[in-house]
């Protein structure tokens, strides 16, 4: 639909660097879990690895680093949980042109090789095909997340042809009273579930992205299970934060935050998608901790290199449909606006992306002395949410250790 006369500005990873990469942080975490799938997995890595543009390491948001646009704020749905609130456009949203500044300063950062472009509802925007057009044109891998209602299969065959990695289709449940409970418009379940078959059909990259709440944690297991079914490389689970129109009684309570936990480690042992639970760094300790009080030092070292846990202004940045760049979805801080600052300026020089970089600097009791600190660091938008203090302590975590120092 959209012919590009830009050149790419730098090339992609070669094949066999990208796999190597991202192959060590899926090979010692399938190790770590006993993930029986993994090899099924690593087969379909050419369509998969792309996703993630080569990074090492894997955070509570998928693979670090990556930037994240949030290209309008309309939606056709409006769900419960809705950490933005969406619904209407925002009156001062950023233009095509304002647009393709954004994607030139994204690809001129060298961290940056991914994009998420989200909403929303990002498929609402007019210019969308133009705007990934554009972004594909400067070398960067596209993950677009969508609730699936608008995805047609034609359409999934002209992101397929313009070299798209990835569509993440939100679903709340494999169950269409849960879902449609959640979303709040009747027919919403059957058409996700058609995006999701025109994604698996055209041959993509297909992701599934979900909020863990109270309505519908019991319908979990069932939606992994579908997930595996319908052979979804990629879940992220995300557990609610109270942001936006989700509310604190939503959210998980400690014990079944663990219980959520461990049935996703179990899960993980047979699913054919690797299953990352979002908003949930304390996935990578609990991994470790089940080793022993005491890992093994090397292997602590280890996981220190390959998980990176809460990658809040530190792996992610996210930016809203008004320029305003803030750490990740859930901390609604703002480091600064596109519109006045580069880009680059906010990512390595603002206050705020450089207090989050940096977890000596968190100031909570559990979180700051934790020996898991650096595998973990513990919601920094749960902090928030709750506290007022993104540096502070994780409310929900069921695994706070001050015990042996990480080496």
């Amino acid at each position: 639909m959209f012919e590009s006369a830009h050149k790419r500005v730098r090339p992609f990873y070669s094949p066999p660097t990208l796999v190597l990469r991202q192959a060590a942080s899926a090979l010692y975490f399938g190790f770590l879990i006993g993930w029986k799938k993994l090899p099924h997995w690593l087969a379909k890595g050419p369509r998969t690895l792309p996703t993630a543009a080569g990074a090492i390491g894997m955070g509570c948001i998928g693979f670090p680093v990556h930037p994240v646009w949030e290209v309008t704020n309309a939606c056709n749905l409006r769900c419960r949980q809705c950490h933005a609130s969406s619904g209407k456009p925002l009156p001062n949203e950023l233009t095509t042109e304002e647009g393709k500044k954004l994607l030139d300063d994204i690809a001129g950062i060298g961290e940056f090789r991914m994009l998420a472009l989200g909403g929303g509802e990002p498929l609402v925007r007019p210019d969308i095909f133009e705007l990934v057009a554009y972004a594909r044109s400067l070398g960067l891998e596209i993950s677009i997340a969508t609730n699936g209602t608008l995805l047609t299969l034609e359409m999934a065959k002209e992101f397929k042809k313009m070299g798209v990695a990835n569509i993440a289709v939100g679903i709340n449940a494999n169950d269409e009273s849960v879902h449609e409970q959640i979303t709040r418009v009747p027919g919403s379940f059957e058409k996700t579930r058609q995006a999701i078959y025109a994604t698996k059909e055209v041959g993509m990259n297909l992701q599934f992205n979900t909020t863990v709440m109270k309505e519908n944690r019991e319908a979990i297991p069932g939606l992994l299970d579908l997930a595996s079914e319908v052979e979804a490389q990629i879940v992220l689970l995300y557990q609610l934060v109270p942001e936006g129109r989700g509310e604190e009684a939503m959210e998980l309570s400690r014990r079944e935050y663990r219980a959520l936990t461990e049935m996703v480690a179990e899960k993980q042992k047979v699913s054919r998608a690797i299953i990352e639970p979002t908003c949930s760094p304390q996935y990578w300790a609990y991994l470790m901790k089940r080793k022993g009080d005491k890992p093994p030092a090397l292997e602590m070292k280890l996981a220190r290199t390959l998980f990176k846990g809460c990658v809040a202004g530190s792996g992610l940045c996210y930016i809203k449909p008004d320029g305003e760049v803030w750490p990740c979805p859930f901390v609604p801080l703002s480091g600064g606006n596109v519109r006045e600052r580069s880009l680059k300026e906010i990512w390595y020089e603002s206050e705020l992306f450089r207090s989050l970089k940096d977890r000596e600097r968190l100031t909570g009791e559990m979180c700051s002395q934790c020996r898991f600190k650096y595998i973990c660091g513990g919601c920094r938008g749960r902090a928030y949410a709750h506290s007022g203090d993104y540096l502070g302590d994780d409310p929900l975590c069921f695994l706070y250790s001050t015990t042996t120092p990480v080496p």
